[in-house]
């Protein structure tokens, strides 16, 4: 039982920082293409909008790479999601936007402080 929780603890936010990242930036990327017209130009014309979303991948690494780091920074990413794009007014955009940052950074937290024991 207790490999089975230290391996969801481990993989959980893992996993759902990864996919949420993969899909913001695709997001991001495709959202305003089409006011450029068609085809792959027009998602090179608008890649500028998902540079930010770069940055986003370098916190994903680091925090892969070290738990704490990592719970802490996406921790305060999440609050700071909260703030920044206004998700304490509809709470299905905070639970699409902020929540996923904010649930792996204490899963990525857990997971350090079981490993500590």
């Amino acid at each position: 039982m207790k490999r089975s929780a230290n391996k969801f603890f481990y993989w959980t936010p893992r996993i759902i920082i990864l996919t949420f990242s993969i899909l913001i930036f695709i997001f991001a990327l495709l959202s305003g293409a089409s006011e450029y017209g068609d085809g792959l130009d027009s998602i090179i014309k608008n890649s500028p909008n998902a540079l930010p979303w770069l940055l986003f991948f370098g916190l994903v690494y680091l925090g892969w790479k070290n738990d704490k780091i990592g719970g802490y920074l996406f921790v305060f990413v999440g609050l700071f999601s909260v703030i920044f794009f206004n998700t304490w007014k509809h709470l299905s955009s905070f639970f699409v936007v902020s929540f996923p940052i904010f649930l792996a950074g204490i899963l990525f937290l857990v997971n350090y402080y079981r490993g500590k024991k």
